[in-house]
C-alpha cells in the first residue's frame, strides 16, 4: 500500500479520530515538577524535572537550562527548550546527551514486534535551533536488546521545522512485554562522543545493541557554544508509514495521563486518627491518589506540613499501592481520642518508569 493510500485509510477510519499517538504529553502542555531546572555537568540535574514524561540522560562537562517554554510553533502554546549555559568543545569518547521518553509495554502491543506482521513506526516533531546540522533519533527496544536511529536535519536557524521519520518493522527477537515496565524508549540525542558513531549507522533497520551505531556520524555537539538553543513539540509516534497531523488533546485529558506516572498535591491538610480510640497509638490516615498510578509509588514530601495539635515530626509513609497509601505520624504514641494534624504540606508521589 502507497504511503498516500494508507493516510488516506488511517483518515477513514477511527485509529485516525484518536489515541493515534503513543507520546503522552508531546505538546509540552504538563509541567507539574518546575518550569526550569539546571541540567548537568556530569549527570546532576538528570531524570524528571521539568515537562512531564520527558528526562535529560547524560554524561560530560555541558550544562542547559531545561525549560517549558512558551516560543512554540502556529497551533502549539509549549515547547521544551535546552539553552547551553557551559559549553564543551573536546568530547570524550563516552560521553552523551539526550532527552528521551519511555513507554510502558502494554502500550505497544499493536505494534506486534517480533512476529511477520510487525508495525512500521513514524515519530514526527517540530524542531528549532540556532544550531544547524544533523542530529538523531533513536529508538531503543529495551526488552530484547535491540535498537534503530535516523537522523534528520535543522536547516534554517531559529526557525521552526517539521519532522518526520519513519522506522522499519522489526520482525526478529520477541515482543515488547504485556506489562507495566519498560519496554521501549526514544532519545533525541544533543551531544555524542566517538564512541557512540564510529560504526555503521542503523539508519532505519533494527538490529542488536551495538554503541558505535546509535548515533549519525555528522551528529553536531549542541553543547559546544554557550546560548546554543534547542526546542520542541508536537511529538508524535504512531504506527505505519506516514505521519498524520498532531492529535491534541486537552490539558485536562494530558494531566490524568501524566498523573499516571508523577502527581504533585496541592497544599493539604492531613488529619489523622488515633488507632485506638480507647489506648495510646500512632496517628494514621489513608491518600487516595486522584488516578490508578503505574506501579505502587514512592512518595516525598515537596513542601513541609506545619505542624498542627500536639502534632510534631515529619510524617511516614507505608502500604503503598497503586491507589492508595497510609500517611502516619513519626510519632510511635500518641495520647488516646486527641485531635492531631499536619497543614499546607505538599507531597511528591512518582511511580515514572
Amino acid at each position: 500500500m502507497s504511503k498516500a493510500a494508507e493516510l488516506a485509510a488511517l483518515i477513514g477510519s477511527q485509529t485516525a479520530q484518536g489515541n493515534r499517538n503513543l507520546i503522552i504529553n508531546g505538546a509540552m502542555q504538563v509541567s507539574q515538577r518546575a518550569t526550569s531546572a539546571t541540567v548537568g555537568p556530569n549527570g546532576t540535574g538528570e531524570g524528571y524535572t521539568v515537562v512531564d514524561r520527558f528526562q535529560n540522560s547524560l554524561t560530560g562537562s555541558v550544562v542547559s537550562t531545561f525549560s517549558q517554554s512558551t516560543d512554540a510553533p502556529s497551533g502549539f502554546a509549549n515547547s521544551a527548550k535546552i539553552e547551553i549555559t557551559t559549553a564543551d568543545t573536546s568530547l570524550a569518547g563516552t560521553e552523551f546527551w539526550h532527552l528521551r521518553y519511555g513507554f510502558e509495554g502494554q502500550d505497544l502491543q499493536s505494534i506486534a514486534k517480533g512476529t511477520s506482521d510487525a508495525r512500521a513506526l513514524t515519530v514526527s516533531f517540530w524542531v528549532k535551533s540556532n544550531k544547524t546540522g544533523t542530529y538523531t533519533v533513536e529508538l531503543q527496544d529495551i526488552d530484547n536488546s535491540r535498537r534503530n536511529s535516523l537522523a534528520y536535519t535543522i536547516d534554517s536557524s531559529n526557525t521552526w521545522e517539521h519532522k518526520s521519520l519513519t522506522y522499519n518493522p522489526d520482525t526478529a527477537g520477541s515482543g515488547f512485554a504485556n506489562s507495566n515496565a519498560q519496554s521501549l524508549r526514544i532519545n533525541f540525542w544533543f551531544v555524542a562522543g566517538a564512541d557512540f558513531k564510529s560504526g555503521t549507522f542503523y539508519n532505519g533497520t533494527w538490529g542488536a545493541e551495538d554503541n558505535a551505531k546509535r548515533v549519525h556520524s555528522s551528529q553536531v555537539n549542541l553543547g559546544d557554544t554557550v546560548g546554543n538553543e534547542w526546542y520542541i513539540t508536537g511529538v508524535q509516534m504512531e504506527l505505519g508509514e506516514q505521519a498524520t497531523p498532531f492529535e491534541h488533546r486537552s490539558f485536562g485529558d494530558e494531566l490524568q495521563k501524566c498523573k499516571r506516572y508523577f502527581l504533585r498535591t496541592s497544599p493539604f491538610t492531613f488529619y489523622p486518627v488515633v488507632r485506638w480510640a480507647s489506648d495510646a497509638g500512632r496517628p494514621i490516615t489513608q491518600y487516595t491518589m486522584p488516578v490508578t498510578m503505574r506501579a505502587a509509588p514512592s512518595v516525598s514530601i515537596s513542601t513541609s506540613f506545619t505542624s498542627g495539635q500536639s502534632y510534631s515530626g515529619t510524617p511516614v509513609f507505608g502500604d503503598m499501592n497503586v491507589n492508595n497509601f497510609y500517611i502516619m505520624s513519626s510519632q510511635t504514641s500518641a495520647s488516646a481520642n486527641n485531635n492531631y494534624w499536619l497543614h499546607n504540606g505538599v507531597l511528591d508521589i512518582s511511580a515514572e518508569l
